[in-house]
């Protein structure tokens, strides 16, 4: 089965979408209470469950058009969006072990794209 774009840049978009979810979990963190009101009335909290879960649907879609074993390995752009809202978002900082990680997570998905013949045009 070949890979197509479409599937590729949904599970690209749902990464993006899950990071945001995550980001939405750590605030919620900041001001949960474990009680029923505490936790349905954590928007931040909220915000992120109902993320994840149109990020999970999107993925199962996106499947539908591509190998797997290509797919998947794009979720690890999840780790570089989160690491560049945590900056943004949180005043995070990186350190160049950080950015080298980032490097090797993009170095890695490309690998493992070229790799699958069947999803670079002109491969034999």
């Amino acid at each position: 089965m070949t890979t197509k774009l479409w599937a590729a840049m949904l599970v690209l978009f749902t990464t993006l979408l899950t990071s945001s979810a995550q980001l939405l979990y750590k605030l919620g963190s900041a001001t949960i209470t474990f009680s029923i009101p505490g936790i349905i009335t954590n928007y931040y909290l909220l915000g992120g469950i109902l993320i994840y879960a149109v990020g999970g649907t999107l993925m199962i879609l996106s499947f539908r058009g591509g190998e797997v074993s290509v797919l998947y390995p794009i979720i690890a752009t999840s780790y570089i969006w989160v690491s560049f809202l945590s900056i943004k978002f949180l005043g995070e900082t990186m350190n160049s072990f950080k950015w080298l990680g980032v490097a090797s997570i993009i170095a890695g998905i490309v690998f493992i794209g070229f790799g699958s013949k069947d999803s670079v045009p002109g491969a034999a």
